[in-house]
This record gives structure tokens, C-alpha cells and sequence, in this order.
């Protein structure tokens, strides 16, 4: 006789692998087809504490609306990948770091010559929007807000975090973190790279930030300036889409 437990599990398996439809913008709106069992989430650089006060404080703030779609999409059959850069340290006895380390290596080779072109805000002086703050190293771990599951992953390489897409044959790779002129774009695990290297990229625009201060140009606001650069993103880059309607997908 069967287990009715375990045939339940089945079915609640079975559901949440069914590929879903989800808005994503590139200038204009359509739709694209996500597969949860063939996407991952990777976190970029959502680190417990940063030199610029202003970032410190709009970590906090996407901390408290991440972590709740971070619990639904890995409930969902999505892999979860934490990147905070410059820390692995920290993580170095993890299970979900020596995980990591355990995936067979795949060798990326660039299949994509995307154009770099020039950001349309002003950050070279590091972007910070509050006064009397300098560059140090602030971070030392990911914020402690955003829940690490056991079937996770951490790394801040890009070559292991494509190691890892290849093994489970993840097609599309959602980004979200900080920063978006900065991190989300440059680090090796991250927009460019991965699109250079074939793997089809989304970021989740409204779970996301940018260091960028209004006194310097196109003197908008820093909201705007965010804006900017996720237009920018989607121009040069890849689309871009919202949590709610990822969390609204999912069944």
C-alpha cells in the first residue's frame, strides 16, 4: 500500500518543477518562460556592512524584502547562490561553500562580444551619497538577514558559479544584490561574464541598488539613478523583471 504522505510529496514535487510564465522588460514589456528546476538565484555582494553609510542602510532595507522571495523560490525548486565577494573566509567550513568546491569544473569559453558601453550616471568617485565617508573594507560576511538553506551555494567566483549552472543545467541565472553600476555588472559571477559566457541573465530590478550620488552627474535622484542604470541594463545587457511578479508566478 502506498505511503499517502509520500505520494503527496510527490505531487507537491511535480508542481513545483512546472516551468511558469513571468513580465520581463528590455525596453519593452513581454513574456519569458522560466523552468524553476533549470533557474538559480545568485545574490551579489549583500554584505553585513559597507564603507558608505547610505549603502549600509539600503542593504538593510532590500535585506527585509529579499529574504522572503529568496524562502518562496528555493521552496519552489530554485537553486539559491549567495556571492558575497571577499568573504570566503567566513564561509570556508560551510556546507553550502565546500559544496561548492566539490562541482566538477566546466571550462566557460566567451560565445558573446557584447559592447561595452559608458554608464549613464557618474560614479568615479565610489558614489557614496553620504558625507565624510572613505573607502574601507567594512564587510566581513553576507548580511545576516538573508537565510542561507541547506541546499544553497556560496561562492564569489565566476568560474564556479558557471561550474555549477552547467552540472544542474540551469538555463537562467536571476540576479539581485548590489550594486547595480558596480557589482551586479563587473564581478565575474556576474551580468557581463555570464552573458559573455552564454548563460541567459535576468535581474530582479526592484531588489536591487546603485552607488551613485546625486551631486554629481545627471544630478537626479538616487532612486532615478538606479532607474538609469537598470534602463541601461536592459538596453545593453539583459531584461530585467520585478519580485513580485517571480513570487506571483511561482505555484
Amino acid at each position: 500500500m502506498r505511503n499517502p504522505a509520500a505520494v503527496l510529496l510527490f505531487f507537491a514535487v511535480a508542481a513545483a518543477a512546472q516551468p511558469v510564465d513571468i513580465k520581463v522588460r528590455r525596453q519593452s514589456e513581454s513574456v519569458a518562460r522560466l523552468d524553476p528546476s533549470k533557474t538559480a538565484i545568485i545574490i551579489c555582494d549583500m554584505w553585513d556592512k559597507h564603507w558608505c553609510r547610505g549603502a549600509t542602510e539600503r542593504v538593510g532595507a532590500l535585506v527585509e524584502r529579499m529574504n522572503p522571495v529568496l524562502i518562496k523560490a528555493r521552496a519552489r525548486g530554485i537553486l539559491i547562490i549567495h556571492a558575497p565577494s571577499e568573504t570566503m573566509d567566513f564561509y570556508k567550513d560551510a556546507p553550502q561553500r565546500l559544496a561548492m568546491l566539490k562541482v566538477p569544473k566546466a571550462i566557460p569559453s566567451p560565445v558573446l562580444d557584447v559592447p561595452d558601453a559608458p554608464l549613464p550616471i557618474d560614479d568615479k568617485d565610489g558614489g557614496c551619497d553620504t558625507e565624510g565617508d572613505s573607502f574601507y573594507k567594512a564587510w566581513k560576511r553576507e548580511h545576516p538577514g538573508l537565510t542561507i538553506g541547506p541546499g544553497d551555494l556560496i561562492s564569489d567566483n565566476g568560474a564556479e558559479v558557471y561550474s555549477a549552472l552547467k552540472q544542474r543545467a540551469i538555463e537562467t541565472l536571476l540576479v539581485m544584490g548590489v550594486h547595480t553600476n558596480m557589482c551586479i555588472l563587473n564581478r565575474t559571477f556576474a551580468i557581463k561574464q555570464m552573458t559573455r559566457w552564454g548563460v541567459k541573465c535576468i535581474l530582479v530590478r526592484d531588489l536591487t541598488d546603485a552607488m551613485y550620488d546625486p551631486k554629481d552627474a545627471p544630478h537626479v535622484p538616487h532612486s532615478r539613478g538606479t532607474e538609469l542604470v537598470v534602463e541601461h541594463i536592459e538596453k545593453y545587457w539583459c531584461p530585467t523583471m520585478t519580485s513580485q511578479d517571480l513570487v506571483a508566478a511561482l505555484p
